[in-house]
């Protein structure tokens, strides 16, 4: 367990510098802003009709966004054991300033945040895990609808296992 945590905070650690015998840099990641068309890599949902926190992978060697319609969603991707593909940057939203029900803007490093797990607030596929820049916004959205605070690394597969999670979204 120890292991797959340390694994994904080195895979998704930030920016992972790629470089060819040390003399090349990467240029740093910048996060993409949703669009009408930016369908989830998992399902193929439609990112902008749904509520909650998003959240957005750069592996190395493809430029684009691979989109996720929830954070839920993203650390089951990045804490599966099969994943190996090397990560340079992950984004979320901070929710203490993102409209949880259209969520646009407010993205930060996955990394450096703090998550809410267990509120009542619910995402495209049910229970969902609130992402926060900082303790202070985590603590603001505790207060209104519940849950435990934690750190990136304190997430775990089983927190963030989406079986059956289709099942929890009632326009399908």
């Amino acid at each position: 367990m120890k292991l797959m945590r340390r694994r994904l905070l080195l895979a998704a650690g930030g920016l992972t510098v790629l470089a060819a015998c040390g003399t090349e840099k990467q240029v740093p990641v910048q996060p993409a802003e949703i669009e009408s068309a930016s369908t989830c890599d998992l399902d193929g949902m439609l990112l902008a009709d749904y509520p909650g926190p998003k959240a957005q992978i750069f592996y190395a060697g493809d430029a684009r966004p691979h989109w996720f319609c929830d954070t839920v969603e993203m650390f089951h991707t990045l804490l599966r054991p099969e994943q190996a593909r090397p990560v340079r940057a992950v984004f979320v939203q901070d929710m203490a300033l993102a409209d949880w029900d259209r969520p646009r803007g407010h993205w930060f490093d996955a990394t450096k945040g703090v998550y809410v797990l267990g509120s009542k607030r619910r995402g495209p596929m049910g229970p969902a895990i609130g992402s926060f820049r900082d303790a202070a916004g985590a603590r603001a959205f505790m207060d209104s609808h519940g849950g435990k605070m934690l750190a990136y690394a304190e997430v775990t597969p089983e927190m963030v296992d989406i079986c059956g999670g289709a099942s929890s979204d009632g326009r399908m």
